[in-house]
């Protein structure tokens, strides 16, 4: 199924969850920016490219044909009320046939943390996947400290289902993350996470 860039364009009660345009590029550097030493504990490392003009159009290039190819959903998070920036939300490897599942990774700043903002776009990224793009499953993972990606995820109706180890290079080292999943129609009630 093709999502048609367009046509991709979500809506939750505060937010409007888009594809990255390349106008988008002041806005973003200077939330990255801004955030820097707040995200680079958590994501893999930053390219010499990633805050430069060329890298954030090969970033818009690259959600253009994932997007068109229905193999990734990347969005920015952008507040209706005054247009800013807030973050962003990926559901990417977006598999059919059997798998029916998508990963998803998200980066909120620094700035706006903690005000719901990412639960409100998990919620509709999720909802929009199951009852779209008729996925089955939605996968996530997050390093073992990140105790409030963890609370975010489980709040957000994913459970805790193991442990990968050296599962992605973050922060130039490799690194076990802690996985969890939604599951269109879940029926194993809570789990906790150790």
């Amino acid at each position: 199924m093709l999502l048609g860039r367009r046509k991709l364009k979500l809506e939750t009660e505060r937010m409007t969850l888009r594809a990255p345009a390349h106008q988008d590029f002041n806005p973003w550097v200077a939330l990255r920016s801004a955030s820097r030493s707040f995200l680079t504990p958590w994501e893999p490392s930053w390219s010499e490219e990633h805050l430069t003009r060329k890298g954030f159009s090969n970033r818009v290039y690259w959600a253009n044909r994932s997007i068109n190819a229905g193999t990734a959903m990347p969005l920015f998070l952008v507040r209706r009320s005054d247009q800013t920036l807030l973050g962003a939300i990926t559901l990417d490897n977006i598999r059919r046939g059997p798998a029916l599942a998508g990963t998803l990774g998200y980066w909120t700043g620094e700035a706006f943390t903690r005000q719901g903002y990412m639960r409100e776009a998990i919620e509709t990224v999720v909802h929009y996947a199951f009852n779209h793009l008729d996925l089955s499953r939605i996968e996530a993972a997050c390093l073992p400290e990140n105790t409030a990606s963890r609370g975010l995820l489980e709040r957000s109706g994913f459970k805790y289902e193991g442990v990968a180890q050296s599962y992605l290079q973050i922060d130039g080292r490799w690194r076990t993350h802690v996985l969890y999943a939604a599951l269109r129609g879940d029926r194993r009630g809570k789990t906790t996470a150790t």
